[in-house]
């Protein structure tokens, strides 16, 4: 069983999702948002650093993925969101110095959960819900976070052993 933590970065949010794989079988373990107040920067690193070392020591993953970054038109945005991403790397990589990492692009991980490139949030997360089999509904961030790990899974399954997860 492999269990692989996904985040989708950001300043005033951070998504993170873990799931765990087995053979063909992609299980939910948990998800949610690391949600920052405020306008000091440093702070909203250090909560995003702090809760990501915490979830690592108590989920112990094995491999790691994260959105990579997309910068449309404001700069100021995509530094912020790269000291975001950033801060997520380095917690995760301290906490376990040889974690399988890998990063895809929100075109990706939406192609490899909804097989639309360009599909909307409500899409993310609807399918995010019915590949993982919840019940409960989820934010925005999670979902993205939880299809980034479902990428990743589904690139490396691809990759190493040429396995198609099913939806039963």
């Amino acid at each position: 069983m492999t269990i692989i933590l996904g985040i989708d970065p950001g300043l005033n949010i951070t998504g993170f999702g873990i799931i765990s794989v087995d053979s063909n079988k992609l299980s939910y373990i948990t998800s949610g948002a690391i949600k920052n107040n405020g306008k000091n920067v440093n702070m909203k690193l250090c909560n995003i650093y702090n809760k990501i070392i915490e979830l690592v020591r108590n989920y112990q993953p094995d491999e790691f993925a994260i959105e990579q970054i997309f910068v449309h038109i404001n700069v100021n945005s995509a530094l912020k969101l790269g000291q975001a991403r950033g801060v997520a790397i380095v917690a995760v990589t301290n906490m376990i110095n040889d974690i399988i990492m890998a990063e895809y692009s929100a075109k990706q991980a939406k192609q490899a959960v909804v097989g639309y490139g360009n599909a909307d949030k409500l899409q993310v997360q609807n399918m995010v819900k019915m590949i993982l089999k919840l019940q409960q509904e989820l934010n925005a961030d999670e979902a993205d976070a939880l299809a980034i790990a479902i990428c990743h899974a589904n690139f490396k399954a691809y990759q190493t052993e040429n396995i198609n997860f099913h939806i039963t």
